[in-house]
């Protein structure tokens, strides 16, 4: 408990007209007391700072990087085995390919020569297949001819080398193919007849 005059009670502030006791600010004249102590002077204030201008640094030119090459095409084979040995070449032409080299690339001329030697081949091959398979055609050729030295001569020597190679089955196709061509030339279409019957 606390008296009423306690000092330490706090109490309401005086209001203008309290005639409690003097008011600590007089003003007379609507202007303050003269005070003894020197006028606060107003707070200072912090100078605004001026916003620092961004540092702009110089711009960097990057060398555009060349395109990557592209990977050079596979060999990868998925069915390989490690395992597997590595095939040599065949040492019989590896030394051939070094004993005999092959020579610069052929000219115009020795292309014509080239040609030349494929079309002879090419006519002794036909010529054995027709001498074997179609024996049968020089001896009916040679009696279509006129009678003579050269025409008996290559009619005997046809008629011995057909006989010879029929002993072999090689008239077999020929025949066969004759055969089958006199069967149809002989054979009785349908409206052969009546084709027949109205030609004059």
């Amino acid at each position: 408990m606390t008296g009423p005059n306690d000092p330490n009670e706090p109490t309401e502030p005086h209001q203008a007209g309290d005639v409690d006791g003097p008011d600590p600010f007089p003003v007379f004249g609507g202007q303050p007391a003269f005070s003894p102590f020197p006028p606060l002077e107003p707070a200072p204030v912090a100078a605004a700072e001026q916003p620092a201008e961004p540092i702009v640094e110089p711009a960097v030119v990057v060398p555009l990087a060349a395109a990557p090459e592209p990977d050079p095409p596979s060999d990868w084979n998925e069915k390989a085995d490690a395992h597997d040995l590595i095939e040599r070449e065949n040492r019989l032409k590896a030394m051939a390919r070094f004993a005999f080299p092959p020579g610069p690339p052929p000219d115009d001329e020795g292309l014509a020569a080239r040609d030349r030697r494929w079309t002879t081949r090419v006519i002794l091959v036909v010529a054995l297949f027709m001498a074997i398979f179609n024996a049968g055609s020089v001896p009916n050729w040679s009696r279509q001819q006129p009678p003579g030295w050269v025409t008996d001569t290559v009619r005997g020597m046809s008629e011995v080398w057909a006989a010879q190679v029929a002993l072999l089955g090689a008239d077999l196709p020929r025949q066969g193919v004759r055969d089958a061509y006199e069967t149809a030339r002989d054979s009785e279409w349908p409206g052969q007849e009546t084709a027949a019957e109205v030609a004059p």
